[in-house]
């Protein structure tokens, strides 16, 4: 069996948590809430009469789909795209837009368990290659080794 590949399992997580924020960003135009306006009406103003809070969720779900999943003439293969560092700085930010919005709470949780999954592979030195490829080892500079 072979190792496990955090970053593409987080990639693979942080992509369902932005369908999931980019879907909740679209259904709260229809239905806007906050998620915590049980406890406050202060924060009301932010999802009408301007669906600012909607837009937000709506932009980051889409740029985490456009960053875990880059159309070939965009973003692969620069530093912005195989920076993990960067994702987490970027992703709590998500996480922060998407739990204000009622319909983002589900895509809250998968971010927070993609951050997680992607801070695993920051800890143990994984590098993100080029978009669903499998990194490669490093050759050894003495040449194979002999039995």
């Amino acid at each position: 069996m072979g190792k496990l590949i955090k970053n593409h399992l987080a990639r693979l997580i942080i992509l369902t948590a932005a369908t999931y924020q980019i879907a909740a960003g679209l259904h709260g135009y229809f239905w806007p809430k906050i998620f915590w306006d049980m406890w406050t009406k202060s924060l009301d103003s932010a999802v009408k009469p301007v669906p600012a809070l909607q837009t937000i969720n709506l932009l980051m779900g889409i740029i985490g789909v456009c960053w875990e999943y880059p159309l070939p003439f965009l973003i692969p293969n620069t530093a912005f795209h195989r920076s993990i560092a960067a994702r987490l700085v970027l992703y709590p930010l998500s996480v922060l837009s998407a739990v204000l919005l009622y319909q983002g709470t589900n895509a809250a949780i998968y971010y927070l368990v993609g951050i997680m999954v992607y801070f695993w592979a920051y800890k143990d030195g994984e590098i993100v290659c080029m978009p669903w490829k499998v990194p490669e080892r490093p050759k050894p500079a003495n040449g194979p080794a002999k039995v």
